[in-house]
């Protein structure tokens, strides 16, 4: 994974996580990466600096990123739980009936192939790819 300094055509700045720079690039493109404050889908790459550390101070900036991310991942899971419709795989489906006004306009969740995604915003339906975590289940 690679971390980059993002920012918006409003000025918004925030940091993105991509397996490498192709992925971003891609992405960006493709309209799928977007301001977490504005909504803007209009991103450009700022300067960043290279992290370079080794070993055991490496090992604990990683495992301390990664349980800050597990966090936030795990409170914006909780919100959408607590505030949406789990659709399941007719997350399309339900979101064209609700842009098109053919379904209660309301907040939903669920799962789509990229293809699909893609022609959503095509098509001017608004969506927000979200990372998913599941709850670590007890053993």
């Amino acid at each position: 994974m690679i971390s980059f300094n993002l920012y918006c055509d409003k000025g918004h700045e925030f940091e993105g996580w991509f397996s490498n720079s192709d992925a971003f690039e891609k992405q960006r493109k493709k309209k799928l990466v977007e301001c977490p404050m504005c909504s803007s889908r209009k991103i450009e790459k700022g300067l960043s600096a290279p992290n370079i550390t080794t070993g055991e101070a490496r090992d604990l900036a990683k495992s301390e990123k990664v349980q800050q991310m597990k966090k936030m991942f795990a409170v914006m899971r909780d919100q959408v739980r607590e505030n949406c419709d789990y659709v399941g795989d007719k997350f399309a489906e339900e979101a064209r009936k609700i842009h098109y006004g053919e379904a209660e306009e309301r907040g939903i969740y669920g799962s789509t192939s990229i293809q699909e995604a893609e022609e959503l915003i095509e098509e001017g339906v608004e969506i927000n790819p979200i990372p998913w975590m599941e709850e670590p289940t007890e053993q």
